[in-house]
């Protein structure tokens, strides 16, 4: 019994690990294409700026590489709590839809509302419109792969019992 419960936690950790590169890979492809108007290192120079301030836009490669770390680590760490929080969202929201448009707009908040204005970068005014679309994004790259993800997870043996005693 020990072995399973062992297993299926080894399990649990490979799926929050893909999901994390799902969701982090695809905010990112989402950045790089909202923002189609800069080169793609700029998106993460910005990023990057998030700590070294302004010299992140002077920098090369490295800075890139330090955007794309903080992005990923961001996004993975999040999806990894929204992940695990899962369950307790859905017995509450009991919608998977509403549950994703939850788990677009903590990520959000986080990042527009504490780690922007607490970092290097700074708080700046937003406007409704770009909202709008960000947390839209957020809904397609961050919600709706955590929730389906998480609900194929967390329920799939629950929907196989009733799928057998259904017949």
């Amino acid at each position: 019994m020990e072995k399973t419960d062992n297993k299926k936690q080894q399990g649990k950790y490979t799926v929050i690990a893909l999901t994390g590169l799902l969701t982090s890979t695809l905010d990112a492809v989402a950045a790089v294409i909202s923002a189609h108007k800069m080169p793609a290192a700029t998106v993460f120079k910005f990023i990057a700026s998030g700590v070294f301030g302004k010299a992140a836009f002077d920098g090369g490669f490295e800075m890139v590489g330090a955007g794309i770390f903080f992005h990923y680590s961001i996004a993975f760490s999040i999806t990894a709590v929204l992940f695990v929080m899962y369950p307790m969202f859905i017995s509450f929201l009991k919608n998977k839809y509403l549950v994703a448009v939850v788990f677009a707009l903590i990520p959000w908040v986080i990042t527009h509302l504490m780690i922007v204005p607490l970092s290097r970068i700074g708080w700046s005014p937003m406007e409704v419109g770009g909202i709008v679309i960000g947390i839209v994004i957020l809904i397609i790259t961050i919600g709706l792969p955590i929730v389906l993800i998480a609900d194929w997870y967390f329920f799939r043996s629950i929907k196989k019992t009733k799928d057998t005693t259904a017949m």
